[in-house]
């Protein structure tokens, strides 16, 4: 007759058995954890100590239901003290719990403690509070002159488009694809990169769902889709071979498990989708180092290039120069802020915040030497209205720079900026930093309900009242350059200038904003001299045949208007 033992369990079966059984649940249950939720088997992740404690606790669970642990319940019973007063004595079921696992499952207990005291150990020792210095220099950050750094650039090098706007057109354009829309969507994983020269958005097409991928598997994805953010137009390239690893693959080939089979102890950020110079899909997985402590300082040491095609990975200390993306500008604002805050200690960032500086609330990217930078900008610790200056990173090197430049935040000039076309009801996006006729300003593409970009506006960093717009980028240039020279704030001929003579082909007058502008064309060429007739009383009397010499503005590449800052008529004409 079987007898309950003292700890509440039936009497257990073979010790052997029992831990081999309870071994063999918990690897199972371990293999299927390991194949979801991916965590790398690496000491500095900890999602690898959440990994190793859940398989504890599976094995303790297995080993107690195998052996017949029955826990008894919580009791209470009155029985009467030394000094004769009614006593109530409680008996609780829980220590059992650990008795049973002292007696059946001691090695797991001790190690499910030393997981649990080395993560909380690691956490504490990687705490800004002890480890402010070295927090504050994660990020290298130097100083530099805007009006020499970053150069002006042509209307038509100019991204007009934010990531929504790009987005919206690139599903858009699948829906033209007859032969592509029943079976693939456009997916969300679009990059910004430099592709031949050409500021663009590139993203994967996705399998439409589930039965989709398991008919068109085999084949992969057969195409891409490009959005250039200059023209606003959105293209699908077709490949010879279709992509076989991406985030739409649940099995496998998805891209996160796929690196994971070949890099079991390397921590990942989320890979970006990019294509080289020649057109060829690669995923760009960075890697993921903790330079400070256990778990503290994250940064970035080389990436991991996938071929989306064939699935080949390598490791790269140093990524090629078409790569783009390394640095994402979430973790360049995150070390920024250690760089700002702790610039005199932990105790400053939090009482006093002396000299305490941190990013703003968002940011843009900018194409720079073939490289894209992130932006965004730099404000004191109350995070008010106004801007100390703004950072610029370059997201393959992490090269990074401070330009001072005192004015409105962003989402001051966002505000100005609609406050000019509040009668339309369009939607400013995200500012980006442009130097005009050597001004810092913020270019604001304005879009309507439909995510459609329909006007621009240029915003004065420090001045963030004077506010251009303009239908195209060009004439909001154009506007905004007189608006400068007009405040005072830049003389006309502080402006890059020079002058061009010649006969008059082709004449044509204006009315903009309450003023008279004629338009010159001279013989031979094709761009038109915006000409204002109160800063030039000549302009009025100017006949097709006349011969002038008109002062403008140094053309940009592409330029097809261009402001005249002079002019003068030959008397003979």
């Amino acid at each position: 007759m079987n007898k309950e033992t003292t700890s509440g369990s039936k009497r257990p079966h073979g010790k052997v058995r029992v831990t081999l059984i309870s071994l063999l649940v918990t690897l199972a249950a371990g293999l299927v954890f390991f194949y979801v939720s991916l965590p790398a088997i690496n000491l500095q992740s900890p999602d690898f100590y959440s990994f190793l404690f859940l398989l504890c606790v599976v094995y303790v669970v297995c080993t107690m239901f195998i052996s017949g642990f029955r826990p008894r319940e919580a009791s209470s019973s009155r029985t009467t003290g030394p000094d004769g007063k009614a006593v109530t004595a409680h008996y609780s079921g829980l220590g059992e719990y650990f008795r049973f696992i002292k007696a059946r499952c001691l090695p797991v207990g001790i190690l499910m403690v030393v997981l649990a005291l080395v993560a909380l150990v690691g956490e504490v020792i990687s705490m800004p509070i002890f480890r402010a210095s070295d927090y504050r220099e994660l990020l290298q950050v130097e100083n530099g002159d805007f009006a020499t750094d970053i150069a002006e650039i042509s209307f038509n090098e100019i991204p007009t488009l934010d990531r929504d706007s790009a987005q919206f057109l690139g599903d858009r354009q699948m829906g033209t694809l007859s032969d592509m829309v029943s079976q693939f969507e456009y997916s969300d994983d679009s990059t910004q990169i430099n592709f031949q020269g050409r500021p663009v958005r590139v993203a994967p097409i996705a399998y439409a769902d589930i039965i989709k991928w398991f008919t068109n598997r085999s084949q992969g994805l057969p195409a891409y889709v490009t959005v250039d953010m200059v023209t606003q137009e959105a293209t699908v390239t077709r490949l010879n071979e279709g992509m076989k690893y991406s985030f739409s693959e649940p099995l496998n080939r998805n891209i996160m498990r796929h690196l994971r089979f070949h890099f079991p102890t390397m921590m990942f950020s989320t890979p970006e989708f990019e294509i080289d110079e020649l057109g060829h899909p690669w995923w760009i997985a960075p890697r993921v180092v903790k330079t400070i402590g256990l778990f503290g300082g994250v940064d970035i040491h080389g990436a991991v290039l996938v071929d989306a095609v064939t699935g080949e990975c390598t490791y790269h200390e140093e990524v090629p120069t078409w790569v783009d993306t390394l640095y994402v500008p979430d973790l360049i604002m995150q070390q920024y802020d250690y760089h700002g805050t702790l610039v005199h200690g932990f105790i400053n960032s939090i009482f006093g915040q002396r000299d305490v500086t941190q990013t703003t609330s968002g940011y843009n990217y900018i194409a720079l030497n073939d490289d894209v930078y992130a932006y965004t900008g730099v404000t004191s610790a109350n995070a008010d209205q106004s801007n100390l200056g703004f950072l610029l990173t370059n997201q393959r090197t992490k090269e990074t720079k401070f330009y001072t430049a005192p004015g409105a935040t962003e989402e001051a000039a966002q505000y100005s900026a609609m406050g000019v076309v509040q009668d339309l009801g369009y939607v400013a996006t995200f500012p980006l930093l442009l130097n005009i006729a050597g001004e810092p300003t913020y270019f604001i593409p304005l879009k309507d309900a439909t995510n459609l970009v329909k006007m621009y506006a240029m915003v004065n960093v420090a001045q963030y009242q004077l506010v251009a717009t303009g239908a195209t980028v060009s004439a909001c240039e154009q506007s905004y350059i007189q608006m400068l020279a007009e405040k005072g704030i830049t003389l006309p001929e502080e402006l890059p200038q020079t002058s061009v003579s010649g006969v008059i082909a082709e004449l044509h007058s204006a009315v903009l904003d309450g003023n008279s502008y004629v338009f010159v064309r001279l013989e031979g060429g094709n761009i038109f001299y915006s000409i204002s007739a109160a800063e030039n009383n000549v302009a009025v009397i100017l006949n097709v045949g006349d011969t002038v010499t008109i002062g403008h503005a140094v053309p940009t590449e592409g330029s097809d208007i261009l402001t005249g800052y002079s002019l003068v008529r030959d008397k003979r004409a």
